[in-house]
């Protein structure tokens, strides 16, 4: 059984930082990609940024580049998302999820992802 456990969202002014975490455990990720996607009130489930766990690559969504930075601890099973610069568009609900292929085209789609965790509230105030 997969479990992720998201932690450190938060309230933030805007041009703050927050670090979420999200420790899994469960399975070996060695074939898999891990996501981040964020829902805003009234919106769809969005890309963020996702990581491939076997090389590292990492990918992200427009809006948030050269902002947010996705990494991983291979030894705690925690894929982290550092968020610099933060907006007030980027309040939502975050979540981490695990899509257990690496497909490229399919990474980007919250449908192509099996887990997910339970969702750590971001506020960033203008």
């Amino acid at each position: 059984q997969v479990q992720l456990v998201e932690s450190g969202g938060g309230l933030v002014q805007a041009g703050g930082s927050l670090r979420l975490s999200c420790a899994a455990s469960g399975r070996t990720f060695s074939e898999s990609t891990m996501g981040w996607f964020r829902q805003a009130p009234g919106k769809e489930r969005e890309f963020v940024a996702a990581m491939l766990w076997s090389s590292s690559s990492t990918f992200y969504t427009d809006s948030v580049k050269g902002r947010f930075t996705i990494s991983r601890d291979s030894a705690k099973n925690t894929v982290y998302l550092q968020m610099n610069s933060l907006k007030p568009e980027d309040t939502a609900v975050y979540y981490c999820a695990v899509y257990p292929r690496t497909y490229r085209r399919l990474m980007m789609r919250p449908e192509s992802y099996d887990y997910w965790g339970q969702g750590t509230q971001v506020t960033v105030s203008s």
